[in-house]
């Protein structure tokens, strides 16, 4: 059966796609799509809007009912996907930037990085590939998306922690895959370890089917705050787990750790979330932070206005179709969990 496709609905896509989307990034596969516009899917801007409009206003709400049945259509969540503007940034105006990327494509978006305190004029030492990234509803810089530490930047990561008061850091990554490094050992097992002028101490470890849980002790200059370290290790590598349920529990778990510590702290500051890029699996669990309180309040979902705001804030956000299918089967899941106990 032939598949037709849906209108493309900005000057962002004025080039044939099959050159727009020769290489996808972070990854080394190549990937050829020809797309011929037959009619329109998504509420957009006009058809000469930049991509930048395009992030601000493209929309789609669905009711439950709608969701379930978007979430088995392949061949229209595809579609979507390709749709939406990657908003990838192209340079960092920072000169030696580059050292503190775990990979060459993927860019902290400059209106929305994190800025660290620069040290003894060092202009680099402000520099960590991390965006502030928005919640649910309009929640201004609720989490953090960020690249696994590299071994140059641990310091970093905890200058990051300690500046932003964060209450909960997500880890969805394991340390190597197919023997490729993915993100370095930045928290001990057990016990004690000096990173730079921060003292980590694990406070207790408890183990989950699909992730552990360490509630962590940082000191620095003779001051203590709690942090809630969620490893989730059960996200195959280069594909999407077989059930969303356990990532659904990790998601309401974070929140309800967030709500404790913050009281426990008398702060509230983001939630640190990164993978291996900071994009990918950290795209999949902040849409499912936003798109579960999105149903738990209207009981409406609009998974394109999700991933568009989380590419304003960081580009490339939800790495894969395969992802983005996930991530809408996941909340159709959930969305069945609220509809059975109504």
């Amino acid at each position: 059966m032939e598949i037709e496709s849906p209108t493309i609905c900005c000057a962002y896509w004025s080039k044939p796609a099959s050159l727009l989307f020769k290489r996808r990034r972070g990854s080394n596969n190549s990937l050829t799509i020809s797309i011929t516009p037959k009619h329109r899917l998504i509420s957009s801007p006009p058809a000469d809007c930049p991509p930048d409009e395009y992030l601000l206003t493209a929309t789609r709400k669905l009711t439950i009912d709608e969701l379930h049945k978007h979430a088995q259509d392949a061949r229209l969540l595809y579609h979507e996907f390709w749709t939406i503007p990657t908003n990838h940034l192209e340079k960092l105006r920072i000169c030696g930037a580059g050292t503190k990327n775990r990979y060459g494509t993927i860019i902290a978006n400059e209106h929305s990085r994190v800025k660290l305190p620069e040290l003894s004029g060092d202009p680099l030492s402000s520099y960590i590939n991390a965006n502030y990234v928005n919640g649910y509803p309009n929640e201004y810089q609720t989490f953090i998306a960020t690249q696994g530490p590299l071994a140059n930047t641990i310091i970093d990561f905890y200058r990051m922690i300690w500046q932003e008061h964060v209450p909960v850091i997500v880890m969805i990554t394991r340390l190597y895959e197919k023997n490729k490094a993915k993100c370095e050992r930045y928290i001990p097992d057990s016990g004690s370890n000096q990173y730079g002028p921060f003292q980590v101490h694990v406070k207790s470890v408890s183990h989950q089917s699909d992730y552990e849980i360490r509630r962590l002790i940082i000191e620095f200059e003779n001051e203590q705050r709690e942090v809630e370290h969620y490893w989730y290790t059960a996200w195959p590598d280069q594909s999407c787990p077989d059930v969303a349920q356990p990532l659904i529990e990790l998601v309401k778990n974070v929140e309800k750790t967030r709500i404790e510590l913050t009281d426990t702290n008398k702060h509230s500051g983001p939630i640190v979330v990164h993978c291996s890029a900071g994009i990918g699996r950290t795209g999949c669990f902040i849409a499912l932070s936003n798109g579960i309180k999105q149903l738990d309040k209207e009981h409406t979902i609009d998974i394109v206005r999700i991933l568009c705001d989380l590419r304003r804030d960081r580009g490339g956000m939800i790495q894969t179709n395969d992802q983005y299918q996930f991530v809408y089967q996941a909340l159709s899941e959930y969305a069945r969990t609220l509809q059975s106990s109504s």
